[in-house]
């Protein structure tokens, strides 16, 4: 066992044999070894070991807990529930072997089994947790019913009659105990009854959390509508605390509710269960005042108060009160909260949301107004005021953001821009001198002057200014060689270079962002878009397997976290582990990651170190099976992560994101397909008797044709669907989620081809059930289909042809769609030579009986099918012409290589000594990486070129 905790497995192995020969029946030492064997890769001989051991059905602790082992690292739960069914029959008074049985259960979501091992271990000891885990799987059983009538009339009222009887008998303990007492009533949408336990007895135990009592009789007044108590509560709660946001909203809401319903307070009694209720603007507006009185005597400054006012004069414009003066003119109160918060970086994101309170007109004047506090020096008449310290230097980042969002500096001009930009940037130099004791993972204080320098030289980018993206480019590497942590710089530098087509420079700025458990599945995005479609396959393989190896882990890992979850009697927390399971299993990113990973294989391998069928038998892919649920596809990307100060009409929108859903599905619908009707080339394997036409149904080869024209006809309609999808020519925000592939898989051809190919694929198929006499018809067609390939390849090779990388007046321009081209081209080759080995494979025994006519007849006038002249001459022409790819590949890597970038010289942008020294970093970084990817394009063409020389027949 030492050596297994080293990893040293062989040693393990040894050791278990030694033991093993003076004591045969040992069966610890048995699956021992089997763990030995299963981490050195021999999956099946530990199989076949553990197996024998389990036969014995053992009771020793030591066996059991080492095959548990054994089975939770073959990912075989579900054999530990068998394991363990036998230990409880042989022990049946063990606690700790029924405990055991019904964690394994869980492990494999059996609610029914869990919640009959719960009641079996408190029958053999009464301990309350155990009863509350047999409780805790009924409501699973109603979590996880297709059925939801099923839930509420048998799995959760069985669960609340099985408290109820704990509640008469007065047998309660735990907090966790009445936590799930409350859940069982919220489900049942017994919402008194459950406010009823909070207020009453019981709900003195829940005291874990801060406020928990409160928060559960709020959400229970509003499921029944009650507001004059939400209204009284939250009134009561600000009064303790008046920095609480959530109760604001709340009191706000409930006031309004009032208000609609014309409620009045009863004269004599209380007003609510929870005393004193606001109905009046007047008395809202005399609340938050006195919030703010008493904010102004407290020992620190609280901002709750007045945004709540804030808040409120929003909701009255919005109901078209003309109330709002008591309470002020917007300008006048953000102008004073600047004053007071405005040297906290929150001042921004506060403000942001009340910004539609003032009029544009007065945009200017408000700015100006806020500059004028701000205490900046200018050491001379013409130059730059600047801050004298972290406070000052704050507020004027703050309205820096302001002027961003109120679209000032987009109203401007180029010239204008551009000299924003030197200040910004005069700014963020001068800011690092606050900002020199601050370590290497802390950011600078002034790091946002460069960002949004950044983003306005992005804007003069998209208006048709090519040196600005390479100005941005220098400016975050410069940003980022002085706060290495800073995220928001990786991240946008991510994005330009992919856009730019360079891929390089991504795999290493993503690995230092260093993203952990869900962040691969909400930015994974910015990786996995790129990778393949810009060449560099080995990295593509790489963030391909980041991605599987966290959803596939999310698997085990949240077994555990529920298995803990009932040892800790964190029950609430259980039906929420199982939705973020669900949420990860039907991700959109998680299904894209699976296509592409497997397309990108066979691309790599199939019929060059593997054959195709092999590739696919290892992937155990079926072309009949659909693995995607398309229904419940959930978009977990964080569209948001790149900060954008933009106002409301130049940022991302909820239309873009539903857009942006709807076009991924298309294209991961088309890649799919693509994926499946390449795994279902091998099935049609060749037949040994092709004219009789029973035994081919019996073997099942006709059926799986039909299939393969199945998918063909669903093929053409989701490229339709893509098609129209794009005739309405949307534009996504620059920083919004990137477009597809889909539209370059239109234009340049790809589609055409590899849809043309599959058609072919029936077309042989149909030569082959009906043999060679009387088929001119057929060949004929076949003939034709080969000619149109190759043009149609030809015309594909034509859209690759071009400069990668050009100097045009001083600037450098990238043309990455060449590059997507080029990748596109290979894909497309590469499934016209899996055809093709396909038609190989049909065409072959044809050839060998006509061979054999021959020498019977002893003549050589038995003429040869033109099918055969076809296939040839389609073999030489592909040959051709990935020969001449490969040669115009070779001369772009000659152009790439021979192209001297430090002669650029950029007139207009005055780049500063230290600047230049990142512009070349900046280019020589996108020079290596077309470089790298126009390689590994060569490569692997020069692989399939091998390929084609081996298919004359």
């Amino acid at each position: 066992a030492d050596y297994l905790d080293n990893g040293n497995n062989k040693m393990a192995i040894q050791q278990a044999d030694k033991l093993l020969k003076k004591h045969k029946d040992l069966h610890c030492a048995k699956v021992l070894k089997a763990i030995g064997l299963q981490r050195t890769g021999k999956q099946d001989e530990a199989y076949a070991l553990a197996q024998e051991v389990a036969a014995l059905e053992p009771t020793d602790d030591n066996s059991l807990q080492a095959l548990t082992i054994l089975y939770r690292e073959m990912h075989r739960p579900e054999l530990v529930t068998k394991l363990y069914e036998a230990a409880v029959k042989k022990v049946p008074n063990s606690e700790e072997y029924h405990s055991h049985l019904f964690m394994a259960y869980a492990r494999v979501g059996e609610y029914k089994k869990m919640q009959q091992a719960g009641m079996a271990l408190y029958k053999i000891v009464p301990k309350n947790p155990y009863y509350f885990w047999s409780v805790m799987s009924l409501i699973m059983q109603s979590i996880s019913a297709q059925d939801e009538n099923l839930s509420k009339t048998m799995f959760l009222p069985l669960a609340e009659r099985m408290v109820e009887k704990m509640v008469k008998e007065d047998k309660i303990e735990a907090e966790a105990e009445v936590e799930l007492y409350y859940m069982i009533l919220e489900r049942l949408e017994k919402y008194k009854e459950a406010l009823d336990v909070v207020r009453g007895k019981l709900g003195e135990k829940l005291t874990s959390e801060l406020q928990s009592r409160e928060n559960k009789c709020m959400a229970m007044y509003k499921k029944l509508h009650r507001w004059p108590e939400c209204n009284a509560l939250a009134r009561r709660l600000l009064l303790k605390n008046s920095d609480d946001w959530q109760f604001y909203i709340t009191y706000f809401d409930s006031v309004f509710q009032l208000i609609d319903q014309s409620w009045t307070p009863p004269a004599e009694e209380e007003h609510s269960l929870e005393g004193e209720v606001h109905c009046s603007i007047e008395q809202a507006v005399d609340f938050i005042e006195e919030r703010i009185r008493e904010e102004s005597r407290s020992s620190r400054p609280l901002r709750g108060p007045y945004l709540a006012r804030l808040e409120l004069i929003r909701r009255l414009r919005h109901r078209g009160c003309s109330d709002e003066y008591k309470l002020g003119d917007p300008e006048e109160l953000m102008f004073q909260y600047f004053k007071k918060f405005g040297d906290k970086p929150c001042c921004f994101t506060d403000l942001k949301v009340f910004v539609d309170l003032l009029p544009p007109s007065q945009y200017t004047k408000f700015i100006r107004q806020l500059l004028d506090v701000i205490p900046l020096a200018a050491a001379a008449e013409n130059e730059v005021a600047l801050p004298g310290d972290i406070k000052a230097l704050q507020q004027h980042l703050c309205v820096v953001q302001l002027s961003r969002l109120l679209g000032i500096y987009h109203a401007m001009e180029k010239k204008q821009k551009l000299a924003v930009v030197r200040e910004l940037m005069l700014r963020y130099r001068h800011g690092l001198e606050f900002g020199k004791s601050c370590l290497k993972t802390e950011l600078q204080f002034s790091d946002y002057y460069c960002l949004l320098a950044v983003h306005l030289l992005l804007d003069l980018w998209l208006e048709g200014e090519e040196a600005a993206v390479w100005q941005c480019l220098t400016l975050l590497e410069e940003g980022l060689s002085h706060s290495p942590s800073n995220a928001q710089f990786k991240l946008l530098l991510i994005r330009i270079y992919c856009r730019l087509g360079a891929f390089e420079p991504v795999s290493e700025l993503y690995s230092s962002l260093d993203a952990k458990h869900i962040q691969h599945d909400t930015i994974g995005y910015l990786l996995t878009r790129y990778a393949g479609s810009l060449g560099h396959y080995a990295a593509a393989s790489q963030s391909c397997n980041f991605a599987l190896r966290f959803f596939h882990s999310n698997q085990k890992d949240t077994s555990e976290y529920i298995i803990q979850a009932y040892k800790y009697g964190a029950f609430e927390k259980i039906p929420e582990f199982i939705a973020f399971r669900n949420r990860l299993n039907s991700s959109l990113h998680f299904a894209q990651v699976r296509t592409e990973r497997m397309l990108l294989d066979l691309l790599l391998e199939a019929n060059i170190s593997t054959s195709l069928e092999e590739s696919i038998k290892s992937m155990s892919l079926n072309p009949e099976e659909d693995d995607i649920p398309w229904k419940d596809l959930r978009d977990n990307r964080d569209l948001t992560v790149l900060f954008s100060w933009d106002p409301k009409d130049r940022d991302i929108t909820e239309e873009h994101r539903k857009l942006s859903l709807e076009e991924e599905t298309l294209w991961l619908r088309i890649r799919s397909l693509t994926l499946r009707l390449v795994s279902g080339l091998p099935t049609l394997g060749h037949t040994i008797q092709p004219k009789n036409s029973e035994k081919t149904a019996e073997n099942g080869v006709s059926s799986k044709i039909d299939t393969i024209r199945a998918l063909l006809q669903q093929l053409e309609a989701a490229v339709d669907s893509g098609k129209k999808f794009l005739e309405q020519k949307i534009q996504y925000p620059v920083l919004g989620p990137p477009p597809t592939r889909m539209a370059g898989f239109f234009s340049n051809g790809s589609c055409q081809c590899q849809t043309s190919l599959f058609y072919l694929v029936s077309d042989i198929y149909e030569l082959d059930t009906n043999g060679l006499e009387d088929s001119a018809e057929i060949q004929e067609r076949i003939g034709n289909s080969f000619k149109s390939l190759v043009e149609r390849l030809t015309d594909l090779f034509n859209k690759c042809k071009g400069d990668l990388i050009e100097v045009r007046d001083g600037t450098l321009k990238t043309h990455p769609n060449l590059l997507e081209n080029l990748v596109f081209f290979v894909e497309t080759i590469s499934i016209a030579l899996w055809v093709s080995s396909y038609c190989d494979s049909v065409l072959r025994p044809f050839k060998s009986n006509l061979q054999k006519k021959k020498k019977k007849k002893k003549e050589s006038s038995v003429a040869t099918p033109p099918v055969f002249t076809h296939f040839l001459d389609y073999v030489t022409e592909l040959q051709t012409l990935t020969s001449n790819v490969i040669d115009h590949i070779k001369g772009l890597e000659i152009i790439l290589t021979a192209l001297k970038l430090e002669e650029l010289s950029l007139k207009d942008t005055l780049l500063l000594q230290e600047e230049k020294k990142f512009t070349k970093t900046v280019q020589g970084k996108v020079q290596s990486s077309y470089h790298h990817s126009v390689q590994e394009i060569g490569e692997l063409l020069k692989k399939r070129l091998d390929t084609i020389k081996k298919l004359k027949i």
